[in-house]
């Protein structure tokens, strides 16, 4: 039985995204089929249409990190979950399809009072700000936490999840509006890039940060290590300015920082359902009594991916964008 997709014609932009149709996959042992309502459009997706970053090794070459919808299909040994649930997922691949297959361990079940388009916008920021920020830089209430790109889906997801644990939060945004929106997520203090040096500004009202969660990379890695604060931890998850820097790192050792960083895609499926139960223990609470909410954007039908691509490279969003499958 055949399933629509989006397919990566060639490297290039957007316009590369086309409609296609490809056999509707099996799920094996540890997996579900899930039929997908809705699936997320991220960074990494824009970053593998252009031929920057291939699915690892046994992933489906369609686009698509994370995916809500129903279970269609149980491989042997799946216990958990039954037909007709409703979960979302984290998957290396192929969200972008009417069908999706996922490891069980790695799916979670949507939060009481969440649309299934909402929960699609869950997995890859939440996996991600968890495991960054709460595992990786230790962030902890009373402590400060530096987020950049404040409005993008990682960063408004860092920026309610550090407030609702305790966290005073400062993040950068590139225009007065998006200042504004980082403030209605929680942040105490929204830093204009543009217009503004966040060190200077920082240093102004006498605040360094704990943690420091960075996607820009470029000038930033230098600018990070002074705007930190003794016993920093500064966690990049990205380089959209570039990963080959010139840095004064004295700050590392006159402040005793941490510096690290970490990729998810690539991760075993039991590192993955590690940071899946933790979410579920820790998180998923959180979502169903409304404390946090996925700021969602714009939601496309899944024949538009193109149009959702353009959208996330035009950096004018605020949160999330998801695409919607079938009716």
């Amino acid at each position: 039985m055949k399933m629509k997709v989006i397919a990566i014609r060639a490297p290039g932009g957007p316009d590369e995204l086309v409609p296609a149709e490809l056999d509707r996959p099996a799920p094996a042992e540890g997996q579900v089929l899930v039929k997908v309502v809705a699936a997320g459009v991220n960074r990494p997706d824009v970053m593998q249409r252009k031929g920057a970053y291939p699915p690892p090794p046994g992933a489906p070459t369609t686009p698509g990190l994370e995916i809500a919808g129903h279970v269609v299909a149980l491989g042997e040994g799946v216990t958990r979950w039954k037909t007709g649930d409703e979960v979302c997922a984290l998957v290396p691949g192929g969200g972008y399809a009417e069908y999706c297959i996922a490891a069980a361990d790695n799916c979670l079940p949507v939060p009481n009072g969440m649309t299934l388009t909402e929960a699609a916008a869950l997995p890859e920021t939440y996996f991600t700000v968890w495991t960054n920020v709460f595992e990786r830089g230790g962030l902890r209430g009373g402590e400060t936490f530096l987020v950049h790109g404040g409005t993008s889906g990682i960063g408004s997801t860092a920026i309610m999840l550090a407030t609702a644990f305790g966290a005073r939060v400062v993040a950068t945004a590139g225009s007065d509006e998006k200042c504004a929106a980082c403030r209605e997520f929680g942040a105490s203090l929204a830093i204009n890039y543009r217009t503004q040096d966040f060190v200077a500004v920082m240093k102004e009202q006498g605040i360094a940060a704990d943690v420091i969660l960075d996607m820009v990379g470029g000038d930033y890695v230098e600018r990070n290590l002074k705007a930190a604060a003794m016993h920093g931890r500064i966690v990049q998850i990205a380089f959209q300015e570039g990963s080959r820097v010139q840095a004064d790192l004295l700050p590392i050792m006159v402040k005793r920082l941490t510096y690290t960083g970490s990729t998810l895609r690539p991760r075993s499926v039991a590192e993955k359902a590690a940071i899946a139960r933790a979410l579920e223990e820790k998180v998923w609470p959180l979502l169903a009594s409304g404390r946090c909410r996925p700021a969602i954007h714009a939601a496309f039908p899944l024949e538009k991916a193109a149009d959702a691509h353009a959208l996330m490279e035009s950096s004018t969003h605020v949160g999330k964008i998801v695409l919607t499958v079938g009716s």
